[in-house]
């Protein structure tokens, strides 16, 4: 069964996102005193009283704009809407109703939803004269809080839970593979989203920096459950202007922080670049598996060996990441989509994979008898045993000598043979040194 969805809508500037992020309780969407901000669907998984729920916060809805971006926030927060089984309808407490919020309010109600019509901005004791004109949007009574102070979201939350359909499912579950999509502004990462789903669940428009926010989307493929998380792409420093840009960074880096995979989008028109390199480097240091997707293969022209050309260059300036499959694909076309599942699958294995002590040690013996531990000064390092102590990445313990004798290289060594026995392709492998007695 589905998850409860709860759906955020409102013109702009009346408060919606700071209360999403009070709702699922951490920052995920870019609030910010200007118009326009949030710009796609963006999805958190929230709870209450152990209900657990699907939140959209949605752009501020502008009915007779005729700008692109408007009419793409518009269709995005219809769609939002059709999915919705309870529908929270923010109006600003302060400012009383406006023309617009008549005509959002004709749109829901026309929706057939469970509305909730919810009074933001409110922060002092006592009723405003303000709150009582919005009745007249025949939605039912006005429920008051304050999202920036926190006033009133239990309230608001014990109302939500009431209209979930029996149907629905509100527990917990947590076999969900969070799967964060990274790379440079329009190398294709939303168009990726939105094939996978079938859908225009991501605005996709050729102005870069339309996504601004890391978007959350569940689905399920075969018998597996994804959450994909859409990020803004990251540019260099020098490029970012308004502070909107420079929070959509910090949400790019926060996404990778809260994913178990990442695929690394890469424009195949424009080959490798600095930045992706840095994107990459960022997913390797915090331990996440990745998949390398080329994107834009169908865009260029083939000679015998172009495919082995780019391969090749990929696998130069991404030295740091052997480990990462790279698969070439047409987010527009469709084209070997199902090899990036097939791919994830994999990865998430292999970054959960556990192996024994005693397969460890065996495979460590013979690498040892293979290749003698390095030297100096007479002293040579000696390796003990070694242990797995987690996974997600997998990280193992080795117990030796001497810190100082063990080199980068026979770290590396050490690792190339582990991979040998089992692969662990898509992951990194960690490792940490102790010496005995410690």
């Amino acid at each position: 069964m589905d998850r409860p969805v709860v759906c955020i809508v409102g013109r702009p500037n009346v408060g919606k996102s700071t209360l999403f992020n009070r709702i699922s309780g951490r920052r995920i969407a870019i609030t910010e005193d200007t118009p326009g901000v949030t710009r796609d669907r963006i999805y958190s998984e929230a709870e209450w009283l152990n209900k657990y729920f699907t939140l959209i916060d949605t752009g501020g809805l502008e009915p007779e704009s005729e700008e692109i971006i408007s009419l793409n926030i518009r269709r995005q927060a219809e769609m939002a809407i059709d999915t919705a089984d309870v529908i929270l309808f923010v109006v600003d407490g302060l400012d009383g109703v406006t023309s617009t919020d008549r005509e959002i309010a004709s749109i829901l109600r026309k929706s057939g939803k469970e509305i909730l019509l919810v009074c933001n901005k409110i922060d002092r004791s006592g009723t405003p004269d303000e709150v009582f004109e919005f009745y007249e949007l025949g939605i039912g009574n006005p429920i008051i809080i304050s999202a920036e102070q926190g006033l009133g979201i239990g309230d608001l939350l014990d109302e939500i839970i009431k209209h979930f359909p029996e149907r629905k499912d509100t527990e917990y579950h947590e076999d969900v593979i969070k799967v964060a999509v990274i790379g440079k502004p329009n190398v294709g990462k939303s168009s990726l989203i939105n094939k996978i789903l079938g859908e225009e669940r991501v605005i996709v428009t050729n102005i870069p920096g339309t996504t601004r926010d890391a978007v959350d989307t569940y689905f399920t493929y075969k018998e597996d459950r994804y959450l994909f998380i859409d990020t803004a792409g990251l540019r260099r420093k020098r490029s970012i202007y308004e502070n909107v840009e420079r929070y959509s960074v910090v949400r790019t880096l926060s996404a990778v922080d809260r994913a178990d995979l990442c695929i690394l989008m890469i424009d195949a028109t424009e080959g490798i670049t600095e930045q992706d390199t840095k994107i990459a480097g960022y997913a390797h240091e915090n331990g996440k598996g990745l998949i390398i997707a080329v994107n834009k293969w169908d865009l260029v022209e083939k000679e015998s060996n172009t495919y082995n050309k780019f391969e090749n260059d990929i696998r130069t300036k991404l030295g740091f990441v052997p480990y990462a499959p790279i698969v070439f694909i047409s987010a527009s076309t469709g084209k070997r989509i199902n090899r990036v599942f097939e791919l994830l699958k994999v990865v998430n294995n292999n970054y959960n994979l556990r192996i024994s002590t005693g397969v460890l040690n065996d495979i460590i013996n013979e690498a040892v008898l293979l290749n003698q531990p390095p030297s100096d000064k007479g002293v040579r390092l000696k390796i003990y045993y070694g242990t797995q102590v987690s996974v997600r990445p997998p990280k193992f313990l080795i117990f030796i000598n001497k810190k100082q004798l063990m080199h980068f290289s026979y770290e590396r060594y050490l690792e190339n043979q582990i991979r040998q026995y089992f692969g662990f392709e898509g992951v990194p492998i960690w490792f940490e040194f102790r010496e005995k007695g410690d």
